[in-house]
Parts: structure tokens; C-alpha cells; sequence
């Protein structure tokens, strides 16, 4: 049974895109505010270690992404993907909003904190059930046919999660004076949620149960214990591995030093100005858009298998050449000012992109591709959470600490180049194609 009229579809899509981009919103605006949260919830006489506890709250988040998984990946095989995919965006856009109305420190003293605290551990799990989750719904009702391009669009909510957090943030500290901005101006996107809340979840009401759950609850079919069962069945368990070693922690890893290292580095190693370094960081966001859909829409020519192979492997031979050029080339244009060495930089992040959206694109659609429809939210969640909360996750941190014990900001990168290329072995070697697969089985 599926969908096969392409306006259903469509509003499915767009439901399903607008929830997961609300958490990413959500999810993300909290780590462009942690210098923010430094002085008013950990206020310190050191100023370091007030942003290593704004940081850790961040970290909590992503820790407890894999429970979050867990939970509500197994809820989604036992009373359906949609009643899941209600409870994560009400429990994240909950928590955000009651972030924008925090007492601070001065105010609550060590409450402040512990609410805080309490609510980035909502958000992560949260976002442990609607990330991953999502795809398994999305796929579902994306039919047989051109799977992969139907569906790479939900990888774009990242990235426009990002951009908007971030244009946003960049607007009210246009508007609003440094005082107002760290007396109320901080809470304004938290607020915003409200907005994006109650439009996500009005859209996904009227959104139906995915057909082929619809046909597993009519056959009796849909699993009791599905956590338990996916360990015990070898060839699940060999899949899970596959999937959270190859394909979402190869992607969590490209997404770490595409859209956040690269950043850093520009503005930290290379010294290039910070508003040059954010418009390069704009294009190389805008330019990921069309290449993960084509990614996407390429898996269902050639299969996702050598899409997404070819992606750890473009990534593994270009991250340490490109960023010695980008060292290279932002230099040249401190000295001479060439305006051809930005181009030069923006064509390099246009290559680390392409690595990116081709491990991404196909992505949603392998996500639920690998698994049997009885278990396959749960086989699909919890290990791509485990991947982007405890390989993405603590990535910039292994990074942070190789470059400052070999004294080079390079060094760090041997880390992502050398786990790339094991993926990329290990998914040539292993990673079934499942363009062909039958969601109903």
C-alpha cells in the first residue's frame, strides 16, 4: 500500500521538513547562544571555565540524543511513526520556548542552572526521536519510485536550521544595542519558537499513519519488543553497525568539518575577517542545498551504495589538501587582496560540500531501506542518534585536542580523513544496495 498522489505526498513533506527544521532550529540556536548563557546561568571569576559549562550544557544534549533514540525509536515500531512524531515536536518545542522565559542566575540563583540544564536533556531527547524518526516516516510514505530524491530534501533542515538561527541572531544584534541584547535579546528566538511550534503542529495533525505501519497493525504484525529483537537478529544488528559506522557517522563527521571546522579555522588559523569568513559560510550553505538533492536523485540512478562510497572517499582525500589550500589561499588574499584567492576558498568548500551531500543525500532513504518495517524505527534511530551525538558530537573536541598536542591546526583533521577512509572500506566491502528494497517487508 502507497501513497501515490503526489499533492498527499507533497503535504506530507512538507509536515515532516517543517518539524525536523523546527528542531534543528531549536536544537542549534541553543549552541550560537552558549557564549550568551556563560555569565547569566554559570556566572564565574573565570570566564573560561563559565563557557566550558555553557558548552557541557550543549554536550548534554547530544549525549542523550542515543536514549532519546531508544525510547521513542521503539514506541514508533509499537503505536505507530505519527503519535511519536507528535510527542517529539511538542517535547521539543516545549522545552525551547520555556528556555526564552529562564530566570538567570541573579535572579534564581542555582535553580537557574539545574532548569536549564533540564531542559537541554528534553531537547536531546527530543531530538534522538525526530531525527531519524522522521526519515522512517517520510520514507514510508514516499512510495517505491524515486525514493531518493523524494526524500534527500529533509536533509536539507540542517543547514537552514543553521542559517536561520544564525541570520536571525545576526539581525536582533544588528538592531539591539550589547546591553539589551544580553538583558532580553537572547530570548527572542526562544520566543520565536511559539510561532513555529503551533504551525508545525497543526501540520503534522492532519498528517495519517503511514501505510505501511497502517498494514502491520491490521496483520498483527508490528513488534512488542523491537529493541531487544534488533540485537538479537545478527542480520539486523550487522546493519545497525553499518549504518551508524558508514553512513551516519561518516555524514556527522563531513557535516562537522564542513560546516563548523571550517569556520573556525578560517577565522582562528587563517586570521580571514570574521564577516568575510560568514559570507563564505552562507555560500558554502546555500551551495550544499542543490548538491544533496542531486545526490539524493542520483542514488536512484545509480544506487545508494556507490553515492554514498564515493562520498567517503571524496572526503577522505580532499579534508587535509583542502584545508592546507585554504591556509594557503586566505593568506595570499590577506597580502595581496586578490579577489580571485576568495574564489579560489569558495571553490574549495564548493568540493568539501560535494562530499558531504553525496554521504547525506541518500541518506533518509537508507535509513529505513536497511531494516524490516516491523522494527525499523527503532533499528534506524538509535544508531544514527549514537552516531551524530557521540561521533559528531565529540568530534570538535578529539580535533581541538590533536591540533594543540601536535601545535598545528591541521594535525587534528589526520582524525576525520583516517575514519572516512576506514568507512568508506567498510561500506565497499559491506553496505548492501537497497535502491530495489520492498518498505512493505
Amino acid at each position: 500500500m502507497q501513497i501515490q498522489n503526489s499533492h498527499s505526498y507533497r503535504k506530507v513533506a512538507i509536515a515532516a521538513c517543517f518539524g525536523t527544521f523546527l528542531e534543528w532550529y531549536d536544537f542549534l540556536t541553543f549552541a550560537t547562544l552558549a557564549v550568551i548563557f556563560a555569565p547569566l546561568f554559570f556566572p564565574s571569576t573565570d570566564p573560561n571555565t563559565a563557557l566550558l559549562a555553557s558548552l557541557a550544557t550543549f554536550g548534554v544534549g547530544m549525549v542523550v540524543r542515543p536514549i532519546g533514540a531508544a525510547l521513542f525509536g521503539s514506541m514508533g515500531d509499537r503505536i505507530g511513526r505519527k503519535p511519536v512524531f507528535m510527542i517529539t515536536i511538542a517535547l521539543m518545542g516545549i522545552a525551547t520556548v520555556s528556555v526564552g522565559f529562564l530566570p538567570t542566575y541573579a535572579q534564581a540563583g542555582i535553580w537557574a542552572p539545574i532548569l536549564l540544564v533540564s531542559l537541554r536533556l528534553l531537547q536531546g531527547l527530543s531530538a534522538g526521536g525526530e531525527i531519524g524518526g522522521s526519515a522512517v516516516y517520510l520514507t514510508e510514505h514516499a512510495g517505491n519510485e524515486r525514493r531518493g530524491f523524494k526524500t534527500s530534501f529533509l536533509q536539507l533542515m540542517g543547514p537552514l536550521g543553521i542559517l536561520f538561527s544564525t541570520l536571525q541572531i545576526a539581525l536582533l544584534r544588528g538592531y539591539l544595542t550589547p546591553e539589551e541584547f544580553h538583558a532580553w535579546g537572547w530570548r527572542v528566538p526562544f520566543w520565536v519558537s511559539i510561532v513555529l511550534l503551533m504551525i508545525a503542529f497543526k501540520a503534522r495533525m492532519a498528517l495519517e499513519e503511514t501505510p505501511i505501519f497502517l498494514e502491520l497493525i491490521k496483520n498483527n504484525q508490528n513488534a512488542t519488543n523491537p529493541l531487544v529483537t534488533n540485537f538479537r537478529d545478527p542480520h539486523t544488528r550487522k546493519r545497525m553497525f553499518l549504518l551508524f559506522f558508514c553512513i551516519s557517522s561518516g555524514g556527522a563527521v563531513l557535516f562537522f568539518c564542513v560546516q563548523v571546522y571550517t569556520a573556525i579555522f578560517l577565522k582562528t588559523s587563517v586570521k580571514l575577517a570574521p564577516a568575510t569568513v560568514d559570507q563564505l559560510s552562507l555560500y558554502a550553505t546555500l551551495c550544499l542545498l542543490p548538491l544533496t538533492v542531486f545526490a539524493g536523485w542520483l542514488s536512484d540512478k545509480v544506487g545508494r551504495k556507490p553515492v554514498v562510497v564515493s562520498g567517503l572517499l571524496l572526503g577522505a582525500f580532499i579534508i587535509l589538501p583542502t584545508f592546507h589550500a585554504l591556509q594557503y589561499f586566505g593568506s595570499q588574499y590577506l597580502q595581496l587582496s586578490h579577489q580571485e584567492n576568495i574564489l579560489l576558498i569558495g571553490l574549495l568548500l564548493t568540493c568539501l560540500s560535494l562530499a558531504l551531500a553525496l554521504v547525506v543525500g541518500p541518506q533518509t532513504a537508507l535509513l529505513a531501506e536497511l531494516f524490516p518495517a516491523r522494527s525499523r524505527n527503532s533499528a534506524a534511530t538509535l544508531p544514527h542518534n549514537l552516531a551524530a551525538g557521540w561521533i559528531g558530537g565529540l568530534l570538535p573536541l578529539i580535533v581541538t585536542w590533536l591540533n594543540q598536542k601536535w601545535g598545528n591546526d591541521i594535525a587534528g583533521l589526520w582524525y576525520p580523513t583516517i575514519f572516512l577512509g576506514s568507512a568508506a572500506i567498510l561500506a565497499l566491502l559491506y553496505l548492501p544496495e537497497t535502491r530495489s528494497t520492498d518498505l512493505a517487508k
